[in-house]
């Protein structure tokens, strides 16, 4: 039984109140119910496992080496790999339908997986029901709180009903929108700013083909096309997640049927049968473009009061896949400085903003960069080539090269240490290539003169 692992009762007579039961939030109510802490978890929707489906959420993930790491501290790891698909690399499809594989990584052959959010939560909520000490609590909507006083007032949407909630620590799980940091938005010294970029998104869907997959199923296929671009990820089910990715102004010229038909047969003729034309109208009909958030904000936390984890802390946008993996990071953070600590939530919560925002806001502003990369710079020639450069120097020294792309995805390096390692990279190459461009520059000038004097000598 899970519950055995509970490291010890001395912590029971603390209660800790955990607002959202998404993936952070589950996650968070493992790690801190594994320590023995009374924890009660409160979500405003039903419960997921109920569910059929979860609106305004993409329905898979890529799931890399720093989720994992806090998967297995809850045991989960094993059981999300088995149901998880493995993606070794990006297969670039360009506008004639050609494609080109670029693998993640060449060396190990390390990957990312490509997992249901759905399949996800509902592993790791049931996984709180082996902890007599966690309680789950769905239905419940945040509407008022006294957060320095660990008071909160939770309202049943469908009964009206509320509840008056005590706690001697609140960790905010809830999200990009969070009520719980909307409430430390009156606290003096909170750092805080949002921004949305010019680009949307929707989703569509490549059905299974005689019950298999309609494309090669190991790779994040992408469609990459400068200004915009489109991306496909396997499901469970044979099937593909599509997500285009565009400025809202391109999205409000596709108005009907034969627009949008014009559209994908200018920039994604290859992907129309796959889709199937009727469907794709359909799907792009129903739903509009939706919006894409950054936010920052600092500290993450009230005294020992309250603490901010996930989207709540340092909602991303999608594009290098680290939204998931760096929220449950957050997790693996906390129960490192919690053994360190141990019940001093005050000096926890605080070494834990110390330590963790400058990362935090790293991989916001790199997940702004990926876009560019993969909408655009993956088809360049001078990407192409620092790619192999840096795929050549990374199997020539593997503990002294790593690429970005590597350190973020398949390594625990600090976020903010992986930004310094590809700057210290990129000084290095450009310094090679002016010593290459001298040296050169210079052979062909001595070259001429020599070609001159011989010619003046001959004649």
């Amino acid at each position: 039984m899970m519950s055995k692992e509970i490291r010890n009762n001395r912590n029971d007579s603390m209660k800790i109140v955990i607002v959202g039961g998404g993936l952070v939030g589950s996650l968070a109510a493992l790690h801190l119910g594994k320590r023995g802490y009374e924890v009660h978890l409160y979500e405003y929707r039903e419960d997921i496992r109920k569910s059929q489906l979860v609106a305004g959420r993409s329905i898979n993930l890529a799931l890399s080496a720093r989720g994992r790491r806090a998967l297995t501290e809850v045991g989960l790891e094993d059981r999300l790999l088995d149901h998880g698909i493995p993606m070794r690399g990006r297969m670039l499809h360009d506008i004639k339908g050609r494609t080109t594989f670029v693998p993640y990584d060449r060396n190990t052959r390390q990957c990312i997986y490509s997992v249901g959010r759905k399949h996800l939560n509902e592993i790791l909520l049931t996984a709180t029901e082996n902890y007599p000490n966690i309680h789950l609590h769905f239905n419940n909507k945040l509407t008022s709180a006294k957060l320095k006083h660990g008071e909160l007032n939770f309202t049943n949407p469908n009964t009206k009903e509320t509840v008056q909630v005590n706690a001697d620590l609140v960790v905010g799980c809830d999200g990009a929108y969070s009520a719980i940091r909307k409430h430390m938005l009156q606290q003096h010294g909170f750092d805080y700013s949002q921004t949305y970029i010019e680009h949307g998104y929707i989703e569509l869907c490549i059905p299974s083909k005689d019950n298999e997959f309609a494309m090669p199923k190991n790779f994040l296929h992408i469609w990459p096309r400068g200004k915009f671009m489109m991306i496909a990820l396997p499901n469970q089910d044979k099937t593909w997640t599509v997500t285009l990715f565009m400025p809202f102004k391109n999205f409000e010229k596709l108005k009907s049927s034969h627009d949008i038909l014009l559209f994908f047969e200018k920039y994604f003729a290859d992907a129309i049968p796959l889709i199937g034309e009727k469907r794709l109208i359909e799907d792009f009909a129903k739903t509009k473009p939706q919006h894409l958030v950054s936010v920052k904000c600092h500290p993450y936390h009230i005294d020992s009061k309250v603490l901010l984890m996930g989207d709540a802390a340092h909602a991303m946008v999608p594009f290098f896949g680290q939204g998931m993996n760096a929220g449950f990071e957050d997790c693996t953070l906390l129960s490192q400085i919690l053994d360190k600590n141990g019940d001093d939530l005050k000096a926890t919560l605080a070494e834990f903003s110390e330590t963790r925002w400058e990362n935090a806001h790293t991989i916001c502003d790199l997940a702004m960069y990926n876009y560019v990369e993969m909408r655009d710079l993956v088809t360049r020639f001078s990407f192409r080539v620092r790619k192999s450069v840096d795929d050549f120097l990374f199997w020539m020294m593997p503990n002294r090269w790593m690429p970005l792309y590597n350190s973020v995805s398949f390594s625990h390096m600090p976020y903010k240490k992986c930004l310094e390692n590809r700057k210290w990279q990129d000084n290095i190459l450009n310094r090679t290539m002016l010593s290459l461009a001298g040296a050169l520059l210079a052979t062909v000038t001595y070259a001429c003169v020599a070609s001159i004097k011989y010619s003046i000598f001959c004649n």
